[in-house]
């Protein structure tokens, strides 16, 4: 399975070694040239992109199964952060549609102050009325490194495996 990160850090790191160990090829989008290497040690193939410019992410959607959305420590002005998590994010979600991505995990805790939670929160949910698209929410501590894992592994794992059908 092929996995696009934006955004997530350190813990995206983290989680991007745990999912190249398991076998998983995760296309970790940064700024930063200058992180390209950090990237390749965790087993990650670096994208060259900005969330604040949808455009350069256009591309790194090729052969997605997943995309996840960890920007709920993103910095910048109050205004930029709420864009991430409203403006930006539906754009991103509206190029997900006729692609190969299957289910996307928006991460909604951190730093992000509730109504820009709230926000991320309405987009992913429209998007699934709209499009379909199913998601799940990862409000997990980011302080908490290990429970913060923890939470990503279940949210990834439910969107992939096949559940049980109800009789």
């Amino acid at each position: 399975m092929r996995i696009l990160m934006v955004g997530g850090g350190c813990r995206g790191l983290d989680l991007t070694r745990d999912l190249a160990a398991d076998g998983h090829a995760v296309r970790v989008v940064t700024r930063d040239e200058g992180r390209r290497a950090e990237i390749e040690q965790a087993g990650g193939q670096p994208w060259i992109g900005d969330p604040d410019r949808i455009g350069t992410l256009r591309y790194a959607l090729d052969n997605v199964t997943l995309l996840l959305w960890l920007l709920g420590t993103a910095k910048g002005t109050p205004e930029q952060v709420a864009d991430l998590h409203s403006g930006r994010l539906n754009m991103m979600l509206e190029r997900t549609t006729d692609t190969t991505v299957r289910g996307v995990v928006v991460e909604t805790g951190g730093t992000l102050p509730p109504e820009v939670a709230a926000s991320a929160i309405s987009e992913i949910e429209r998007a699934n009325r709209v499009n379909e698209i199913p998601y799940r929410l990862l409000d997990a501590d980011p302080s908490d490194r290990a429970g913060w894992l923890e939470a990503a592994h279940a949210a990834i794992d439910d969107l992939l495996l096949p559940r049980a059908s109800v009789q």
